[in-house]
């Protein structure tokens, strides 16, 4: 069980703050049970609620500085993805994405940015699917490197590009 204040990687939501738990029950439902209230780090002022024995989402504790340090050197060595056939690519993206894995975050983004650079060298938008993803994965990766590592997002972008690179 996570303890209020902890910060955890919760699903789709990225980054979150226990802010606490509580009983309740789903509408038309009797039961009760245990919930989290979790505060996104990218909304603050929002809530979410999940069960605290949810498993249709990952929940775990985000990285420890030294996981984080770790992690930021092994950026090179992180292979890129096989999007295999053009029309499996955004299955194959919402598969990796979907393990809230932070090297799964880096392999999302060492092959969607090449891409994307591509694209606008030859006077084109990159497309709205590789979009989709690339801002979630660097949501969820900065986000959860700055808390780790304890500096400003901004920071921690400008820190991770060089490495990305």
């Amino acid at each position: 069980m996570f303890a209020v204040g902890e910060y955890i990687f919760y699903g789709n939501q990225g980054v979150c703050q226990v802010e606490g738990t509580l009983m309740m029950s789903k509408p038309g439902q009797n039961e009760e049970r245990l919930y989290y209230q979790l505060s996104p780090i990218e909304k603050r002022g929002s809530s979410v609620f999940t069960p605290i024995d949810n498993d249709k989402v990952v929940m775990r504790p985000i990285l420890t500085e030294a996981e984080a340090w770790a992690l930021i050197r092994e950026i090179p060595e992180i292979d890129q993805i096989d999007l295999g056939e053009e029309r499996r690519r955004e299955d194959v993206l919402k598969e990796v994405m979907r393990t809230g894995d932070p090297r799964s975050f880096i392999a999302v983004i060492k092959t969607l940015n090449p891409r994307k650079l591509e694209r606008l060298t030859m006077g084109k938008k990159a497309t709205v699917l590789d979009m989709k993803y690339l801002k979630a994965a660097e949501t969820y990766l900065y986000g959860e490197l700055s808390v780790a590592i304890g500096k400003e997002k901004a920071e921690t972008e400008l820190l991770l590009a060089e490495h990305l690179s």
